[in-house]
């Protein structure tokens, strides 16, 4: 997949991760499509080891199963964000 499918599919899948995930998260669109991108490797790398048995780093396509696979990994690196960024909230 070329890197305009990885810009638009990471704007996709941040924007809905960030409208499905409660709180506010603190990045804007930058980081809100970094997240994206980040999410569609991390959904794309978990649905291969799920149909193959092989961890592979891999990235969900841009079509509906992809945008949902990215969603959901996109879920995940905000929450992952938002254990990285606390402020000293323990």
């Amino acid at each position: 997949m070329n890197i305009i499918a990885w810009i638009v599919l990471g704007i996709l899948a941040g924007a809905i991760a960030k409208a499905i995930y409660p709180g506010a998260q603190n990045v804007g669109i930058l980081g809100t499509m970094i997240l994206g991108i980040i999410g569609a490797f991390i959904g794309g790398s978990l649905v291969t080891l799920i149909q193959t048995g092989t961890l592979e780093i891999t990235a969900a396509g841009l079509s509906i199963p992809g945008v949902f696979v990215a969603v959901l990994g996109a879920l995940i690196a905000i929450y992952l964000w938002g254990l990285i960024n606390q402020r000293g909230n323990i």
